[in-house]
């Protein structure tokens, strides 16, 4: 499996980034001890227990491989990693050693210097040959690399077969289709959310602004300013933030949910629809919808076309604070590497940055296929610039939409009030 053309060129912007890291090679430490503890941070998934088996053995082979070494590992949730990261960077006495971080992050965390250039061993990493060039790209900045690979992700429809076929009800194939459907699904059954969505879930709520021909921001690194407040965002954002109501899901319940929190529901049997991941896939197995939901590409505005999905991930990377910075390189390599991502693929769904694994893995797991399809009709990625963490971590975002939700202000007066924000963060970044 190929990512899309345009994801490859959407990523090629974090290596034009205009921040240089503030460092290039060396750790800020002197120090390269090659015994002791290595502090570790991951993200929690929902339903975490897989993830942390595959971890667990990896760690296991790596402290047989180096005797009088350890490694702690650490689940995080994702949505305060901003703030964890950063007390990070400014305290590296109780840093970690090795870090998961989200692809999105990778220009803010170079520009702020807290990652370490580690593009020496990953060019000399056999396995490395192997990486998806998009996935490559997801690491760099101005032509250095600061971190492997982990996974990419993206987003589709998952939807109840049984409640489907109760309800007399097809996929929708549009996204008019899509809220109609949620609302019979929320008619017939009031006990269930017709389609789950979060006022948080910012990643779930993009493609309605993506396939209205909305943007979140114009101009390339550099040089961005905010689209949010453009005719067609305000579209999108309004097609989304109308599906928070008794009809469907009702805003006192659904306003502060994130993704995590709509896929937990969906996975509980408590919603007809919701807008996972190919990471979802283990939680929803687990839950009480198992055997009974399918996936289909989560559709656009033509019937029949699919919505741009956020070309998503995860990758590995190693503080540029670390004072054992040989073992952490490869305790990044061994968590990145081809049979970890197997077997995260196999635990989790995560779909691996291998080209030759990730083949592999779309041959042996039909589930695989939705995603699949929704990578390569095009996907979008979010401003290549420093900045986003800031916009991120901010929650610019899951504030405008949970202003239009709860009334407190118009779309166009929310989205005006986010793009100025958005614009305040990209003329500070530089």
């Amino acid at each position: 499996m190929k990512l899309s053309a345009p994801l490859a060129a959407l990523l090629t912007l974090v290596v034009a980034t205009a921040c240089a890291p503030q460092s290039s090679s060396n750790s800020a430490s002197d120090k390269d001890d090659k015994t002791g503890t290595l502090r570790v941070w991951l993200f929690q998934e929902v339903g975490n227990e897989p993830k942390k088996k595959v971890v667990d053995t990896v760690v296991a082979a790596f402290e047989k491989a180096h005797k009088g070494s350890r490694a702690e590992v650490e689940y995080i949730p994702v949505e305060t990693r901003a703030q964890r990261v950063k007390a990070a960077f400014n305290d590296p006495a109780s840093a970690p050693d090795v870090i998961e971080y989200g692809n999105t992050d990778t220009a803010g965390y170079v520009h702020d210097g807290g990652l370490l250039d580690v593009t020496r061993e990953f060019s000399a990493w056999s396995e490395a040959k192997n990486t998806d060039p998009t996935a490559r790209q997801s690491v760099t900045v101005a032509g250095k690399v600061y971190g492997a690979p982990f996974y990419v992700g993206v987003r589709a429809l998952y939807y109840r077969t049984d409640v489907f076929r109760e309800l007399g009800l097809k996929p929708p194939k549009s996204l008019a289709e899509l809220a109609t459907t949620a609302r019979a699904i929320r008619a017939a059954k009031p006990d269930l959310y017709g389609l789950v969505v979060g006022g948080a879930y910012t990643y779930g709520a993009l493609p309605f602004i993506w396939a209205n021909g909305g943007d979140l921001a114009t101009g390339k690194a550099g040089s961005y300013a905010s689209a949010l407040d453009s005719a067609a965002a305000r579209t999108g954002i309004k097609a989304y933030t109308s599906l928070f109501s008794d009809a469907n899901c009702p805003a006192a319940k659904c306003a502060g949910m994130g993704g995590n929190d709509t896929v937990t529901a969906f996975a509980a049997g408590k919603a007809g629809m919701a807008i996972g991941g190919d990471f979802s896939h283990a939680a929803v197995e687990a839950g009480k919808v198992k055997g009974k939901y399918a996936v289909v590409p989560l559709p656009g505005v033509a019937a029949g076309s699919i919505a741009p999905a956020f070309a998503g991930g995860n990758n590995i990377g190693v503080l540029k604070s670390t004072t054992h910075r040989t073992l952490a390189v490869d305790l990044m390599e061994r968590l990145a590497s081809k049979k970890t991502q197997s077997a995260l693929f196999d635990a989790m769904g995560f779909l691996p940055t291998f080209t030759d694994v990730r083949d592999r893995a779309a041959a042996r797991q039909p589930f695989v296929q939705p995603f699949v399809q929704t990578l390569a009709s095009g996907t979008k990625f979010v401003p290549a610039s420093p900045a986003w963490s800031q916009i991120d971590s901010s929650l610019v975002l899951p504030t405008m939409f949970q202003e239009v939700i709860s009334g407190k202000k118009s779309v166009d007066g929310a989205a005006a009030s986010a793009a100025a924000k958005m614009d305040s963060a990209f003329g500070s970044a530089g």
